[in-house]
């Protein structure tokens, strides 16, 4: 049976307190705007529901990652214990002099809640660079937990949406799960072209922290500033 959920003007209105000095008008603003938060709550739980209820993706290829070790692995052996692998491919192949802001901006909000997210999943990072190089940018930004790969060939990169036939690279978080001795696709974030008028390319959702914080404020995130490897 179907669970009957509160209105969420009844949850907005109990939760609501004033802060010190609230205008009546900031509070009725405050209000109508935490109703509509609580039902976001209820949509990103509504499409987590339909994510986990996806009938079974494609089984995956015979890629080939190198590890830091200069072992050649499977995406099989990069699950450990779990049966869940979430991979981010990022922008820092072998024609970079520098990996892509944004995908740095990502990697470095994952690198100490990776400790958390591993009790549960596996996490890897690919990238066409060697790991030698990706790990000496990695501890340049004080990265200590992140998993990295290099990527063998690109026919991981090209077949997931990481490298475009003209050579340019896009940054691709991927899900996969094991299916007996078979991996599966199980979600892709499926980045191009989903962005609205005005809007800069962003995920639906979108994971990175960065630009969820900066949402918060008045000016949110902007449209004329991107994340930058210095300051």
């Amino acid at each position: 049976m179907p669970q009957t959920l509160t209105p969420a003007t009844e949850l907005a209105l109990k939760a609501s307190r004033p802060y010190p000095n609230d205008s009546a008008e900031y509070r009725a603003a405050r209000e109508a705007l935490l109703a509509e938060e609580v039902e976001l709550r209820r949509h990103i739980e509504k499409v987590a529901a339909m994510r986990r209820a996806l009938p079974p993706g494609g089984v995956a290829g015979n890629y080939r990652f190198l590890d830091e070790d200069g072992r050649n692995l499977g995406l099989a052996d990069l699950f450990g214990a779990h049966d869940a692998l979430v991979s981010y491919f990022w922008m820092y192949g072998p024609q970079r002099p520098r990996p892509c802001p944004m995908c740095t901006a990502f990697l470095g909000a994952m690198d100490i809640p990776v400790r958390d997210l591993s009790q549960r999943v596996s996490f890897a990072v690919f990238g066409r660079s060697p790991v030698s190089r990706q790990l000496a940018f990695a501890r340049e930004r004080g990265w200590r937990n992140l998993r990295f790969y290099q990527t063998v060939g690109d026919d991981f990169a090209r077949d997931y949406r990481g490298l475009a036939p003209d050579g340019s690279e896009w940054p691709a978080l991927d899900v996969w799960v094991k299916d007996g001795a078979q991996v599966r696709h199980f979600w892709g974030s499926e980045l191009g072209g989903m962005q609205d008028p005005g809007q800069d390319p962003r995920g639906a959702p979108d994971p990175t922290p960065l630009w969820n914080i900066l949402d918060l404020t008045p000016a949110g995130r902007g449209t004329d500033w991107y994340p930058k490897l210095e300051y």
